[in-house]
């Protein structure tokens, strides 16, 4: 059953995603606020669907540690999931992405029109100073920016591995960073046809204020996303396994 469920999500949720990038295609010149509202729909769909069609529910603790205004966001990273199930979340998100992505048909017209935040990762110290100014230009018009620190999807008990640029993010911007666990990995897994059944669980984290040197920022920021994180998937794996008991 839980092979069929997902068979079934997969089709449903790719063909929801296709149907919103053409029939959407009049968000291409819409405002651009209206186009993230639109995105924030397709988001909180796509959410349901996975309700309804898998049993797999989110829950997100911590909603007091947001703030209106600019913010630098900082989110552990398992799976696609929470590329799409975190902007519902805040008001004007702009999501820092591998540059590849824009080249997508229809999907990277849209990054581009929702101004995420495309990184070149070849293009080096260039590519670092791209992503500030855009980073900035996000800031000065009252837009979260969020960042996955470790640049691409690591498995729940995967060591950590960070990237410089959370840290450069948030000594440029001069922002407090909301830490952002979660364990999302345990039911929707990395390169995994599998959608399994059960609650992922979203912490909003306390705030680090901004200020602080490179190394106690770095320091503060993995010790609070791994110390929850690690938490939450224990959490995930108790409720998997009293559901297969």
């Amino acid at each position: 059953m839980i092979q069929l469920r997902s068979l079934l999500f997969n089709v449903v949720f790719y063909v929801n995603l296709i149907a919103f990038m053409v029939l959407g295609c009049v968000f291409y010149i819409t405002p651009r606020k209206w186009s993230i509202e639109a995105l924030k729909v397709w988001a909180r769909t796509s959410l349901w669907l996975l309700k309804v069609i898998v049993g797999l529910r989110m829950e997100v603790r911590g909603r007091e540690n947001l703030r209106p205004g600019p913010v630098l966001v900082a989110s552990k990273h398992q799976s696609l999931w929470e590329t799409f199930a975190l902007l519902p979340l805040f008001n004007d998100p702009a999501v820092i992405l591998k540059r590849e992505l824009t080249f997508i048909p229809l999907f990277g017209w849209f990054a581009l029109k929702f101004k995420m935040i495309p990184v070149d990762r070849s293009a080096g110290s260039k590519a670092l100073r791209q992503m500030l100014d855009k980073a900035e230009e996000a800031k000065a018009i009252g837009r979260e920016i969020i960042v996955f620190p470790e640049g691409t999807r690591q498995a729940p008990d995967a060591a950590p591995a960070y990237q410089a640029g959370t840290a450069a993010l948030y000594r440029k911007l001069d922002l407090p960073c909301i830490p952002v666990a979660l364990n999302s990995g345990l039911f929707w897994p990395r390169r995994k046809f599998q959608r399994l059944p059960g609650t992922i669980v979203v912490e909003i984290l306390p705030a680090i204020p901004p200020g602080l040197d490179r190394k106690t920022f770095d320091a503060a920021l993995q010790d609070s996303i791994e110390k929850a994180t690690a938490r939450l998937v224990a959490e995930g794996r108790a409720e998997l396994a009293n559901k297969h008991k």
